[in-house]
Parts: C-alpha cells; sequence; structure tokens
C-alpha cells in the first residue's frame, strides 16, 4: 500500500478547495495578496529599504505601501531607488496576477450563477399564488383564463412548473398571450412527480393549484404522483389545498381521488368533452351556453351565502333576484343539488348558487316586479321517437361519445361510424353502450373524401358529428382535416338543398374562426373547454360538482327549448314571466338564444344570451329558444 505524505494530504486539501467553487477560490486570491503584502512589509521595515531621499518605514507603514501597489499597478510609477523599486516591482506583478485572476473568477461565478437562474432551479417566494404544473396546449387558455379571473386582485403571480426550459416557457408565453393585465408569470423547470422540486415552487403559500394532463403516454400516472407528492408532503401546510387535475381516462379517477381525497376537484377531459358533444349534437348552440358559464368574461357560477334567503323556498328565492340566477343550493355537507324542488327551504348556512356577471352583482332584487300570466302556456308533452346519427372521424373519446349517446336516444335510434382507421371494426366491437336503444355499424372510409361521403347519404340523418383524429395527428393536421370534412359536407348540403344539424369538435380554438365557413351548427373546442374548466375549478371548489350534476344524465341537465312551448309570443315579456314559467314545470330558466345573430354580438356566442336581466322587456320569434336547466 502506497504511503500517504504531508504533500499528499496537503495537495489533496487544496484540490477539495479548489472545487468548492467561486468563493474558495476567492478566498485563496486573498490569501496569496496577505502573504505578499506581509513579507514586503516584513522585508521593507527588517531591511530599512526606502525610497531614495526617503526615511526607512515601519511594519505597519510598508504593508500599507505594499497594499496600495498590489490593488493599483500604477502606484509604482512615482518609486525613486533601485531597491525600493525592485520590491515594488515584485509586490505590483503579484497584484496583477492576483486580480487577473479574481475577475476571471468573478466572471465565471456570475455566468455559472446566469445559468443557474436560467436553468429556473431557484426557490419562488410567492405568497397567495397560483401553481401549475405540467405543460400542455391547454395551458394557453388557463393562464388566459386566470388573468382575466385575477383582474381584482392585487399583485398576482402565476407560478409554472414543468420539464422544459424555463425560457422556452417564457418566450412561448409571451408569444401567444399578448395581453397578461396586472399578473406576473414565473416559471420553473423540473421534475412535478418528484417532491423537491415541487416545493421549489413553494405550494405551502399556494392559493390553488391547477395539474394539466402532459403531453406522454402515462399522463394520467404522472398527474397522479404530482398530487400524492402534493398532499403527503411530510412538510405540507395543515390547511387543505384547492387542487384542480385534469385527468384523461375516468378508470384512473378513483385513484385520483383516493389520493387526493377532499382537496381535489377532478377534471375528467374525455368525459367533459364527450357529453358535450352529444348534448350540442341534439341541441345546437349549446356549448356557447357551457363555455359561457365556465369562461370568466361575463356570467359565471358563484357559490355564496345569502342570508336573506333563509327560509324561504327554492321557489320563491329564484324570483328573488333581478340580475342573478338562481340554480342550486349546496347543503351543510357540502353535496351540490342543481334545480331542487321548488318547496324545498333553504335553510341557515347552505349556500346559494347563482349565475352573475360577477360576486358584486350578487344582489336581491330591490322593486316589484310584473308577471304577466296571461301568455304562460300550460306544459308541452313531446314524444322522442328514433334518430338516426352519423359519426365521422375517430380519436379516444369515441366510446364515450357512443356510451352517452346511447343513454339520450330512443329506442331503436341508429349510429353509423364513419373513420379512416383500419382497426374500426375491432374497435367497435368492442364499446360499450346500450344496445337497447342503440344499433351501431361502421365503415371504414376516408372522411375528406367526397364520393366516399355520398355513398353514405349523408343528408338522410339526423345529426351529424365530426370528431378530430388528434389520437394520431398533431392538433393543427388533425384540425386541417376536420375543416376540409366539413367543407365537403357544406357542399353535400348545397346540393341537396337541405339543412343538416353537423357539431364538429375542433382542438384549436385558433380554428373554429376558420371553421365558420362551412355553416357548422356547433364547434366543440376540445382543449379550450377543459383549459376553462380547469381555470374554474381553481377559483371554485364547487365548480367540477357543478358540471358533474349538469353533464349527469340521471341529474339536472342544460336544454334549448322553444320559446312558445313555455310563453305566447304575442307582445313582449319580462323574464320574470319565462322564470315563472320554468318554474311551473319544475326547471330553471337561465337565458334565451336567438335564431338570428344579431350583429351585436362581440364575444361571438351565435346568439345565445345566460343570464338576462329579469326586468327588462324582451320580444321572441317563433324560432327562438329558451335555455332551461330541468330534470329531463
Amino acid at each position: 500500500m502506497k504511503t500517504i505524505t504531508w504533500r499528499d494530504r496537503l495537495r489533496y486539501q487544496f484540490d477539495k478547495s479548489m472545487a468548492a467553487g467561486p468563493i474558495a477560490l476567492i478566498g485563496w486570491l486573498a490569501v496569496i495578496s496577505l502573504v505578499v503584502i506581509v513579507i514586503a512589509g516584513l522585508f521593507l521595515a527588517i531591511t530599512g529599504i526606502a525610497q531614495e531621499g526617503g526615511t526607512p518605514v515601519s511594519f505597519i507603514e510598508g504593508a500599507w505601501e505594499s497594499l496600495m501597489r498590489t490593488m493599483d499597478a500604477g502606484t509604482m510609477g512615482g518609486d525613486a531607488g533601485w531597491s525600493f523599486r525592485g520590491v515594488s516591482l515584485v509586490v505590483t506583478v503579484a497584484g496583477i496576477f492576483v486580480f487577473s485572476a479574481l475577475i476571471g473568477v468573478l466572471s465565471s461565478g456570475l455566468d455559472e450563477k446566469l445559468d443557474e437562474l436560467r436553468k429556473g432551479r431557484s426557490h419562488v417566494l410567492e405568497k397567495d399564488h397560483t401553481i401549475i404544473f405540467n405543460w400542455s396546449p391547454s395551458i394557453f387558455d388557463v393562464i388566459s383564463e386566470l388573468v382575466i379571473a385575477n383582474e381584482s386582485r392585487r399583485n398576482p403571480r402565476i407560478v409554472i412548473m414543468a420539464n422544459k426550459d424555463k425560457v422556452e416557457m417564457e418566450d412561448e408565453i409571451a408569444d401567444k398571450i399578448a395581453d397578461l393585465r396586472n399578473t406576473r408569470i414565473i416559471c420553473r423547470s423540473g421534475d412535478p412527480t418528484d417532491l423537491y422540486d415541487v416545493n421549489i415552487v413553494n405550494p405551502q403559500a399556494s392559493r390553488s393549484i391547477v395539474v394539466l394532463s402532459p403531453e406522454s403516454d402515462y399522463a394520467d400516472s404522472e398527474v397522479i404522483k404530482t398530487v400524492l407528492a402534493l398532499v403527503n408532503d411530510p412538510d405540507r401546510r395543515r390547511e387543505p389545498y384547492q387542487i384542480a387535475v385534469e385527468i384523461r381516462d375516468a378508470k384512473n379517477a378513483e385513484v385520483a381521488r383516493i389520493v387526493g381525497g377532499s382537496e381535489l376537484q377532478l377534471v375528467l377531459a374525455d368525459e367533459l368533452i364527450s357529453r358535450i358533444v352529444v348534448s350540442s349534437s341534439r341541441q345546437a348552440g349549446l356549448s356557447a351556453v357551457y363555455t359561457e358559464l365556465l369562461d370568466f368574461d361575463g356570467s359565471e357560477i358563484y357559490a355564496v351565502e345569502q342570508p336573506a334567503l333563509v327560509g324561504k323556498s327554492f321557489g320563491h328565492a329564484v324570483m328573488a333576484y333581478d340580475t342573478s340566477t338562481l340554480i342550486g343550493i349546496c347543503d351543510l355537507d357540502g353535496v351540490v343539488h342543481l334545480n331542487p324542488p321548488n318547496n324545498r327551504v333553504i335553510v341557515a348556512g347552505e349556500r346559494a348558487i347563482l349565475i352573475a356577471e360577477d360576486d358584486a352583482a350578487i344582489k336581491l332584487r330591490a322593486d316589484d316586479f310584473e308577471v304577466d300570466r296571461e301568455i304562460v302556456r300550460p306544459p308541452v308533452q313531446r314524444t322522442q321517437g328514433p334518430e338516426r346519427t352519423l359519426l365521422l372521424g375517430w380519436n379516444r373519446r369515441g366510446p364515450i361519445i357512443a356510451q352517452e349517446l346511447s343513454r339520450y336516444v330512443a329506442p331503436g335510434s341508429e349510429l353509423l361510424i364513419a373513420a379512416n382507421r383500419p382497426d374500426l371494426e375491432t374497435i367497435v366491437e368492442g364499446l360499450s353502450y346500450l344496445k337497447e336503444n342503440l344499433t351501431v355499424r361502421c365503415t371504414v372510409i376516408d372522411t375528406t373524401n367526397r364520393a366516399a361521403l355520398d355513398a353514405l347519404d349523408v343528408p338522410s340523418y339526423d345529426h351529424v358529428l365530426v370528431l378530430g383524429y388528434s389520437d394520431d395527428m398533431a392538433p393543427q393536421p388533425a384540425d386541417t382535416t376536420t375543416l376540409v370534412t366539413l367543407l365537403q359536407l357544406r357542399k353535400i348540403a348545397d346540393a341537396a338543398n337541405q339543412h343538416i344539424g353537423i357539431v364538429s369538435e375542433m382542438i384549436d380554438v385558433r380554428n373554429r374562426n376558420l371553421a365558420a365557413v362551412t355553416r357548422a351548427d356547433d364547434f366543440v373546442v376540445s382543449n379550450k373547454l377543459v383549459s376553462l374548466m380547469l381555470a374554474q375549478a381553481s377559483e371554485n371548489e364547487l365548480m367540477a360538482q357543478i358540471f358533474d350534476e349538469l353533464l349527469d344524465e340521471d341529474g339536472s341537465e342544460i336544454y334549448m327549448r322553444p320559446v312558445t312551448d313555455y310563453i305566447a309570443i304575442d307582445r313582449p315579456v319580462n323574464f320574470y314571466t319565462v322564470t315563472l314559467a320554468a318554474l311551473i314545470r319544475g326547471e330553471v330558466a337561465l337565458g334565451y338564444s336567438r335564431a338570428t345573430t344579431s350583429s351585436n354580438d362581440p364575444r361571438n356566442m351565435g346568439g345565445v344570451v345566460v343570464n338576462p336581466v329579469k326586468s327588462e322587456k324582451l320580444s321572441f320569434d317563433a324560432s327562438d329558444r329558451l335555455i332551461i336547466l330541468a330534470r329531463q
């Protein structure tokens, strides 16, 4: 075994200190400078060497003279006497070496610090901020909605953590979101499933947390691991988190609920989109209603205590608001009841669920109101017959759409699935749906080909749904294929001189305006709706539960029905009268939809008006429809 000498030990200790970084290097340079200065001072004091014509100096004076020459090489320019000049030259050369090295160390250290900051690994010290974990196309819509929601807050902050370069994230946000208003965006790079990385964004002081579904093959697993890291952190705060989570596959929902418990609001992305697609296919314009309820620009849903309603029945409370719409109650156990029975009495501590422009607009009416009972019509019973539906295109939401459709249609209905998928027959054989209500057939075709579409006899179908091939294509190519299909359907409708009810799924909201030329009845922008739902769930702890009931066939759902089923339209009427007509049927009137879209529609809502002022008089046409919340 080799003998370790004292030189080896010194070299080892020196190597360790040099590896410690810029601070250690600066320390060594300081030691070298001190040694040179002390030696020079002692040498001058002992030898008595002084400038020509001067007197010998003490150690302190000699050390000071050496220090000045170490720091400034120009100081020795006035020295006289070769002996003194020789000492000054040695000290000055040593000083040049030390300060040159110091500048290099500082420059290198500064570069390393800038690189570290660029990596986005520094800890966030914000408070009352919103955190977004993971990166996906939905993030821009989520940020845009949170920016609107934050306008009334002081110094709002959104902190983003994802497995992505910090500068790239900041550049993409700057390119795609033009106006952040008073909100500041802070980006950090890290693994949202790692407990250490999660703590970088300071979840302990956060107001709300959004966990997006990342673009990976195991997206749901990564989301669940992030939630696990949040709620099971040994050093987590005592107060519950408010976490809104996007889950793709409903099979993973139960595991997510076990992990997150009561702190979690689940947004089942595929089920949300599929149910809205099915509802919109049977009631054109319905997606605009959901968009209005979900975005922060316009009317939205609030859950607030209203002491003035205590002891009143739900039906009486609905008529108590002029600029807001009461749609349900959250009981003392935190359970949401939308459109409860009219005679249900509101008790202390329960929260009213209302649609309003903002929370400041939630006020009981101050004046009396009039109801024109003479024009209220008795309930109309309509018999639902079998329907024929054509589904063009395919993605992972197709099976959910088929299952949801089978729950709504009458027995004897048909569904034909036509898509450019070689394995389509195998997929359809494995579908789960109510076979007593729906018969499902399939055919493999190119859905952008006019001849293939003509062979399907498209005008013979009651409803046409168009899905994007988002499982096999990127968003833009998938939307392009959808647009071509829609254009072909428009030509078929023109050739047949017949209106065809078409509802299409768009992935990117930017393509919706392009799709308008196809004259489809409705567009469901999938990423946009998921983003809106996540943003709302991060701000409203009941939002996921509210929409679960709105989109559940066993709960109260939103319908669009002819206005003539409720009132006579021979004269102007206020919305109190419409509200009463709906209450008589055990329903809540949410708004109306004009058949003819007004040019005064800056938000492109397609004539949909949610939460109108009840005291204002309106004139309706026979083709207008009411937006109703009903149990059936």
